[in-house]
């Protein structure tokens, strides 16, 4: 082709939007792990959107209302089981704890915070005073790493909480913008329809029972240390509460991996020193590990769990490899890209290794829910796009 039968103006053009799609990847590269958590952050507040958006018709007050009535106050508490696991981790002698050693908080401040039992001993009118704040401040002042650290914190959650906002209010828009765009609802529909499917399964099932699971058992734990035997404390105990929620992931045996073996070693140790007095604590132990950690965080999130076509053993690859590779964001990250590869081999490949055109509505049998990609929370947006009736015959 020569020179002169290229289209200059359109090539400038691409070229733009070749630069501006390297900055977004570059911008998304960065900060990966603060997006693939405010992905999370959607799927798992999606369902209490529904609900709310049943109620409140404006989507952006729904939105609201999920992420900051509901979403916000469980990443504190989440946040603040965390910061449990980090205090005692600091205080073991195991391999790996210098990177919680190098959290810029305190230990004393750490300990207060972290102690189930001194918080509810302590008398919180005699802070409230014009010298502690003051002194409080001054010493923020002083102390700029925890500052910087807290704030750099604070900007993450912003982004994740605007991410997970926006996703709830516009996803659905956004997804219908991209098949009319593409393929007029073909094959993006299609594809759309099947990741979103399983991430929601994904997250909100199998991920968000492993948070909601490890932070019941770190609170749980805690609490049940303050009125513990002397002697007879679980060991460890937020530490057990979130490897629990870590081992909820496995199928069927789940977080019994954990606390069947915590109970065995807490009855042997009582036998051993002649402490048979305290058996009743492993008892207390072993059923609010049953009932409390285990049953109920299954029995309340079952429900919405369902459509899952992955293979079992590729999601556990996925959620093992995932932290390996990429941090601590890859348990999220590797599950995206792990429906990404197989709905695109399901769906998209044969065709492209055929020959033949897209029609994914031939091959793919989610086309018969009638449900649009990314679909909004939107109660009417949600049962599919609205199927222009027939003309009369003439």
């Amino acid at each position: 082709m020569a020179l002169s039968d290229v289209d200059w103006s359109r090539t400038a053009w691409w070229s733009v939007g070749a630069v501006l799609l390297a900055a977004v990847g570059y911008v998304v590269y960065s900060f990966v792990g603060t997006f693939v958590f405010g992905v999370f952050i959607y799927y798992a507040t999606r369902p209490i959107y529904n609900r709310i958006r049943r109620r409140i018709p404006q989507p952006s007050v729904a939105a609201a209302v999920a992420i900051f009535a509901m979403g916000l106050p469980a990443l504190l508490l989440v946040g603040y089981a965390l910061l449990i696991v980090v205090n005692q981790v600091r205080d073991l002698d195991i391999a790996g704890n210098e990177l919680f050693a190098s959290v810029p908080i305190e230990a004393g401040t750490l300990d207060a915070l972290t102690d189930p039992g001194a918080l509810a001993a302590s008398d919180w009118r005699q802070y409230v005073t014009a010298d502690t704040v003051t002194g409080a401040i001054d010493s923020l002042g002083q102390a700029a790493g925890t500052v910087v650290f807290l704030g750099t914190g604070a900007v993450h959650l912003f982004v994740m909480l605007a991410i997970a906002f926006y996703l709830l209010r516009d996803a659905g828009r956004l997804g219908r913008y991209f098949a009319r765009f593409t393929d007029r609802r073909g094959t993006v529909e299609a594809y759309g329809l099947a990741v979103d499917r399983d991430c929601n399964s994904i997250f909100f099932g199998n991920i968000l029972n492993a948070i909601v699971t490890g932070t019941i058992g770190v609170i749980v734990y805690s609490l049940l240390n303050v009125f513990a035997p002397p002697g007879a404390a679980i060991p460890a105990a937020a530490l057990v509460g979130l490897i629990a929620g870590v081992a909820s992931l496995i199928p069927i045996v789940g977080m019994k991996l954990v606390y069947v073996p915590v109970a065995l070693y807490m009855t042997l140790r009582a036998v051993a020193t002649g402490a048979t007095g305290t058996l009743w604590f492993v008892a207390a132990f072993a059923v609010a590990s049953l009932i409390v950690v285990d049953t109920i965080p299954d029995l309340v999130l079952r429900p919405y769990v369902s459509g899952r076509s992955l293979h079992v053993g590729a999601v556990m690859l996925a959620y093992t490899l995932g932290p390996l590779l990429f941090g601590w964001y890859g348990i999220f990250l590797m599950p995206i890209l792990l429906v990404l590869v197989v709905h695109f081999v399901r769906i998209v490949l044969p065709e492209l290794l055929g020959g033949e055109p897209l029609r994914p509505y031939a091959v793919d049998p989610t086309y018969l829910t009638e449900e649009a990609p990314f679909p909004d929370a939107d109660p009417e947006a949600s049962r599919g796009p609205r199927r222009e009736p027939a003309p009369d015959p003439e």
